[in-house]
């Protein structure tokens, strides 16, 4: 549980800054017009972006295969409509959604090619998706031991089951029969406590998280973390 408090926090810090929440709105915006359409979106968490596709005017359904998330997503919002599923097994009927979302998910699975078929398979004739999430090789870190830094990304990297998944998005979705995609790169990039929190969740070697404790204490830390964005039409 205080793991997923964890990891709750730091999502939370990161949902709330303007640059996500810029993303978050121009994902939305690739789904098109969905007032009055059912969208769902896949590993919703705590179900932030199943709120504001509500609001938005779309009938819209969370699903998380972790219960406690799920359970946290019905307690904050309790209006929302959330479901304990899978990626590659959706609880839901063939054909019955207009829109499809999933964001940062893809990395965490071991068969993200079964997860966009189910995609394709939930969607409507002319519906959408958009995929969006990291490529965990490219996120750039400012420190005085680049090798060691090389070697922490790639580690971390390499502990995901999918970490280079983004940028295979656009041909994941071409291959499950999608047309017409749309490919998006937008960075996000931290410079205050949000950055540290962010590199604990990379690796815990106290050597050089000390270093970087002391560049954010001195307004001297730098994260960017490029995120790919991939819309295409079912």
């Amino acid at each position: 549980m205080a793991g997923m408090s964890n990891l709750l926090a730091v999502l939370d810090a990161v949902d709330a800054r303007l640059m996500s929440v810029e993303l978050r709105t121009r994902s939305y915006e690739l789904l098109g017009d969905l007032t009055g359409r059912t969208v769902v979106d896949v590993g919703c968490g705590g179900g932030r972006a199943v709120a504001e596709l509500a609001e938005r005017g779309a009938r819209a359904v969370g699903v998380d295969h972790d219960p406690e998330m799920i359970a946290v997503a019905r307690e904050r919002w309790p209006g929302g409509e959330f479901h304990v599923g899978l990626a590659c097994e959706l609880p839901l009927e063939t054909g019955s959604v207009a829109g499809y979302r999933a964001d940062k998910v893809l990395h965490t699975l071991l068969d993200p090619v079964r997860a966009v078929a189910e995609a394709r398979r939930v969607l409507a004739p002319g519906g959408r998706a958009v995929l969006l999430g990291q490529d965990w090789d490219t996120v750039v870190i400012d420190s005085d031991e680049p090798e060691t830094t090389r070697r922490l990304v790639h580690a971390k990297a390499d502990s995901l089951p999918s970490p280079r998944v983004a940028r295979k998005y656009r041909n994941l979705l071409l291959d499950a029969g999608f047309a017409d995609p749309v490919v998006e790169v937008r960075t996000s990039v931290f410079t205050d406590d949000t950055a540290l929190a962010l590199l604990h969740r990379i690796t815990d070697e106290e050597s050089w998280l000390a270093e970087q404790a002391e560049r954010a204490r001195t307004n001297r830390i730098f994260v960017a973390v490029p995120m790919f964005l991939v819309a295409a039409q079912g």
